[in-house]
């Protein structure tokens, strides 16, 4: 009898669970199922927790604290993606990005000579910028009127951007008083060990393997393990290292002066073209683009992402973006919020394993960087090659942004080059307004307070 009422108990609680969780993200209404969205939030996480392991490698460059960089990535990459869930209703995972958060540490404090504070300080600007764009409908009206080909040439010279940091944390590149850089020693050990996380990445990628850049990251850990006595395994589990050194440390004031506008500008723009694009490619694939174009709670995914912008610089944690990885639990079938709670409590779980990232060389994640940059330098194949007002300010923006260590310094000369070639070519008529405005701006940047 008692039995009987347990399994009555279990089945009321079930059903409860269900109700609610119908109510909040309407599964029936979107064709899917409690478990098809738990599937689906596991394999974005998958797909995504490397971010953990890269990040902090990445910002320690700068003078952050790596333990409390890990648990500021941890946090604000599970609280985003939660809040992308419930409030928008989003199968979409967030956390910093890789191409931002390489400009913030190698441009912006190490090239210009910025504090971390000052820089954090221009994140949430530009993060209050992104969400006032979004909160007023602004956000529409300027990638409208920016030409697709620069958003690709600006995706492109972010790719090129990570490249090279990503062979100069491998000792691949070097620098050279005669050339500026040349081939370091790839038959040391650890030039050898990015290459092969790199190789290792490329080819589980192409099998289709959803854990692709995760796996490679091991298999490299455990062979320096091995054959670096600088690497040392510390454990699995453990309570959360400190925040305190990162959090609030940002320098809001610090960031308001007019050296800093390219640095906002850029870290508002690219967040900006980098998240719509991804939301609309993720969007397309859960259904939630309708036949005339619509997307489907739009408004609320963009405010979310750039609320996490400005919210995550408070923690620590450099721009926070929307992550393509998040097509991968779509593919399984995630089309609501409910797959971005999964994975957004898989990131606070991560909390404890920071024994793991600690293990991890910079070498073992220089693949990564890698990775992705081949994937958005994929963005050239966009571009009409023949049409040489177009391809121009394309080679202009990517090639400047890792030749003068600068995202912000590629974006302008990309945005002046195009109306002037336009203009010099007799099709100025192709010219949007903005366009033209915007190229002013950063002109007069240069030309009043320089590089």
């Amino acid at each position: 009898m008692s039995k009987v009422r347990a399994d009555r108990a279990e089945e009321v609680s079930a059903t409860c669970h269900s109700g609610l969780l119908e109510r909040v993200f309407h599964l029936t209404e979107k064709g899917t199922t409690v478990r098809t969205e738990l599937v689906a939030g596991f394999t974005t996480f998958i797909t995504m927790v490397y971010v953990v392991f890269v990040i902090p490698g990445m910002l320690s460059a700068a003078g952050m604290d790596k333990g409390a960089l890990f648990v500021a990535t941890c946090l604000v990459a599970g609280l985003s993606t939660i809040a992308m869930g419930l409030y928008a209703n989003w199968p979409i995972g967030l956390a910093p990005g890789l191409g931002l958060n390489a400009f913030f540490a190698y441009a912006v404090v190490l090239g210009m000579g910025y504090s971390w504070q000052q820089a954090m300080g221009g994140v949430f600007w530009g993060g209050i910028g992104f969400m006032l764009l979004s909160l007023f409908r602004v956000r529409e009206w300027i990638v409208d009127s920016i030409p697709d080909s620069l958003r690709s040439g600006i995706t492109c010279g972010i790719g090129f951007f990570l490249a090279i940091i990503g062979l100069k944390n491998a000792g691949i590149v070097v620098a050279n008083p005669a050339t500026f850089v040349t081939m370091g020693d790839i038959t040391a050990f650890q030039p050898l060990m990015a290459c092969l996380s790199l190789c290792l990445i490329l080819a589980f990628a192409q099998r289709k393997m959803k854990s692709a850049v995760l796996l490679a990251i091991a298999i490299v850990s455990v062979i320096a393990l091995i054959g670096d006595d600088s690497v040392s395994f510390s454990g699995v589990v453990a309570a959360p290292p400190s925040i305190e050194p990162i959090l609030g440390g940002l320098d809001i004031m610090g960031a308001l002066n007019v050296e800093m506008i390219g640095v906002i500008v850029a870290f508002l723009f690219v967040n900006l073209f980098d998240t719509t694009g991804t939301l609309i490619a993720v969007g397309d694939r859960a259904g939630l683009v309708g036949k005339d174009g619509s997307v489907e709670n739009m408004r609320k995914a963009m405010v979310t992402d750039g609320t996490a912008s400005w919210i995550g610089a408070l923690f620590g944690a450099p721009t926070v973006t929307s992550y393509i990885e998040s097509a991968a639990g779509v593919s399984v079938g995630g089309k609501t919020g409910l797959t971005a709670v999964v994975v957004g409590l898989l990131f606070l779980l991560m909390l404890f394993f920071s024994p793991l990232a600690a293990m991890v060389p910079s070498y073992a994640t220089a693949g990564a960087l890698l990775y992705v940059a081949i994937l958005m330098t994929s963005s050239l194949v966009k571009i009409d090659w023949d049409d040489l007002t177009e391809a121009g300010p394309v080679v202009i923006t990517a090639l400047m942004m890792p030749l003068s260590f600068s995202i912000s310094n590629g974006i302008a000369l990309g945005f002046i080059s195009y109306p002037i070639i336009k203009l010099l070519a007799g099709r100025h008529s192709e010219v949007s307004v903005s366009m033209w405005v915007l190229a002013a701006i950063f002109a007069s940047k240069f030309y009043f307070f320089g590089v």
